[in-house]
């Protein structure tokens, strides 16, 4: 998707063929703008008709279709929820190819796994197979902290309590039984963590042992696991898991941060909280970031499948014949599935996203797989499913950030890219999350929270490019261990949060 950014202050024409502009600040009724008169008070990021549009005509921005006319729009008027509905309609300006790029290369400090992945942190993870393990989990991790048990083993990041709401109460075989044991382990795996203990009730459907048979953890140097009923309840468990930490904190201190090259970072994107300007500013800029990484070798993946339903046209057009079926399958699934719930992939936009000016999940779409670049997609792969290959990958996902990027971290992100036009609260451990603003307004106001501003983007004072740059070196900054803003406010312990499908019994 190519995207003609102009400074043209108060509104911007994303794309010659577009029938709306864009406020870049509040226009008020009776402004003149492009020789056409507002007729009502136009809010930030907002559309206003620059032409006539009949009932059932589409509107067109970035060139694209992102719905039709519900009634006859004159020009100069506001178009939203108001007068705007979805559409089947795909068409508009064609996809740009995927461009080879060459970047110098890069490296960052990391840490080397024995299975020959690089972790960007060195974290031990207190792991639950059940919600009733939670609050041991927490009582280990929060004792370790508060005893000083961590001072003499400074290569060691934190410990960090892994809790989720399920692992009993659901079937021990099917769909959902998988995908949360393929959640937890992956997670596990994460080569952010340099040890892992799982910690269970006893008697759940997620059997802790079975577990670690199953996925080979049985015996592995950091690795451990026992359950409440096994040690003598909640006091006993908590003191088990302390012993268990100070066998488990010397070999995790062992490893070291070492030059890695570029091409070993696995970065996840993500976008909450959008508004009219992530499809301009921090969507684009993060996908530049994104083509340059992938050029250098490196790996990112894009998910949130209700969130790119309107735009993946523009992604069939960068993938085999094989990658983009698989990708149709996916889009396939979630029309069936939110139809049998008695909803329509139209619901996603949020209050928060409409009053930031989007209007239906085609625009919404449309900006949000801009944070994906022009690279080739290469692979489409499940929930929590293992990487498989380097570049731009697809990862299947609700479109529930904390959910999304808990399945991103599991498949094996190191990192987390995070836009937003509305601002958002969210951190990730294991891997660091760093957040970007579509605007310079919400940067200011939450400015402890936002790593990188977009928002001069808008105003003609950074290109795309220029911002790409920016916050790839940000990325590799925090990769060789640089707090993000969220790990500086203690972001991450809370937001693991796997996607539960099927029954609650």
């Amino acid at each position: 998707m190519s995207l003609s950014v102009q400074p043209a202050p108060p509104v911007i024409r994303l794309h010659p063929h577009d029938n709306v502009l864009v406020a870049s600040r509040r226009v008020a009724k009776g402004a003149v703008v492009e020789a056409v008169t507002v007729l009502a008070d136009i809010g930030a990021g907002h559309k206003i008709a620059v032409a006539a549009v009949a009932a059932g005509e589409p509107i067109l921005k970035y060139g694209q279709v992102i719905g039709v006319a519900t009634e006859a729009i004159p020009a100069g008027a506001h178009v939203h929820t108001h007068n705007l509905a979805v559409t089947a309609e795909r068409r508009g300006a064609e996809a740009a190819a995927p461009m080879a790029r060459h970047e110098p290369a890069r490296s960052f400090m990391g840490f080397r796994r024995d299975d020959g992945r690089v972790g960007v942190r060195n974290y031990v993870g207190v792991l639950t197979s059940v919600n009733c393990s939670a609050t041991v989990s927490r009582l280990i991790a929060r004792e370790a902290e508060r005893s000083g048990l961590l001072d003499d083993f400074p290569n060691v990041d934190g410990v960090v309590p892994i809790t989720h709401t399920s692992g009993c109460g659901m079937a021990s075989s099917g769909e959902g039984f998988d995908l949360l044991r393929r959640t937890l382990w992956g997670t596990a795996a994460n080569p952010n963590f340099g040890g892992v203990m799982l910690v269970g009730l006893g008697c759940e459907v997620i059997q802790t042992s079975k577990f670690a048979e199953d996925f080979g953890l049985t015996g592995r140097e950091g690795f451990q696991s026992y359950t409440i009923q096994d040690v003598g309840g909640t006091k006993r468990a908590v003191e088990t898991g302390l012993e268990r930490l100070r066998e488990m904190l010397p070999i995790a201190n062992r490893a070291r941060r070492t030059e890695t090259p570029a091409s070993e970072l696995v970065l996840g994107l993500q976008c909450g909280g959008s508004d009219g300007w992530s499809g301009v500013t921090s969507n684009p800029a993060l996908g530049d970031a994104v083509d340059r990484l992938v050029a250098l070798g490196g790996t990112a993946m894009l998910s949130e499948t209700p969130e790119i339903y309107g735009a993946e046209h523009l992604l069939y057009a960068r993938a085999t014949d094989e990658v983009a079926a698989k990708l149709r399958a996916r889009l396939d699934w979630w029309e069936a599935y939110t139809a049998r719930h008695g909803a329509e992939m139209d619901n996603n936009p949020s209050p928060g996203n409409k009053a930031g000016g989007l209007t239906t999940i085609l625009e919404k779409s449309l900006g949000a797989v801009a944070k994906a670049g022009s690279s080739p997609l290469v692979d489409v792969i499940e929930y929590a499913e293992q990487i498989r290959a380097r570049g731009l990958v697809f990862m299947d996902s609700p479109g529930f950030d904390p959910c999304s990027a808990t399945g991103q971290v599991a498949s094996g992100a190191t990192m987390i890219a995070f836009t937003t036009g509305r601002g958002s609260a969210f951190g990730c451990k294991p891997s660091p999350s760093i957040k970007l603003s579509s605007n310079s307004d919400i940067y200011r106001r939450m400015e402890g929270d936002i790593d990188v501003d977009c928002g001069p983007i808008a105003d003609g004072a950074a290109t795309i490019p220029q911002k790409g740059e920016e916050i790839l070196d940000y990325l590799l900054d925090v990769a060789s261990g640089r707090r993000s803003k969220s790990e500086a406010l203690g972001y991450g312990a809370d937001e693991f949060v796997p996607w539960l499908i099927g029954a609650t019994m």
